[in-house]
């Protein structure tokens, strides 16, 4: 499947157009997605999500049905009363799921947040053992 990397954005005021002409022609990914690096070691997934601009407070992560989600969101407000009223609201949300399997536990998932970046380490998940059992001979 192709991705369209060309901006779509509904024509409604004829000034739209103009500020399009200033806009990049294409989407610049990085700014869609949250860059994350993952590494494996014997026992563990290492992730480091890059959040740059977010507060330790402003980031959550939850894992449901094996699925670790990794939400951030921020708002800023600014006013200004001069001789012209100036409101600016900005909202800036980001969503991302890694499946980890089901068989992770909440309490196992370690996670730390530093320089912009938030740190993961997911447990990996034993195989379990097969069982053997004797069957009684008659």
């Amino acid at each position: 499947m192709m991705k369209n990397y060309l901006q779509t954005r509904p024509q409604t005021d004829i000034f739209d157009a103009f500020e399009d002409f200033f806009r990049p022609m294409f989407y610049d990914e990085k700014l869609d997605s949250m860059r994350t690096d993952i590494r494996e070691t014997d026992k563990s997934y290492e992730l480091d999500i890059e959040l740059p601009g977010f507060a330790k407070n402003e980031i959550s992560v939850s894992l449901e049905n094996g699925y670790l989600t990794v939400g951030a969101e921020k708002t800023e407000k600014e006013e200004q009363k001069n001789a012209r009223y100036l409101r600016k609201e900005c909202r800036v949300s980001c969503r991302r799921s890694y499946y980890v399997g089901e068989g992770i536990e909440q309490e196992n998932v370690k996670a730390r947040y530093e320089n912009g970046i938030l740190f993961l380490t997911v447990p990996k998940m034993q195989p379990k053992k097969p069982e053997s059992k004797t069957i009684a001979i008659d």
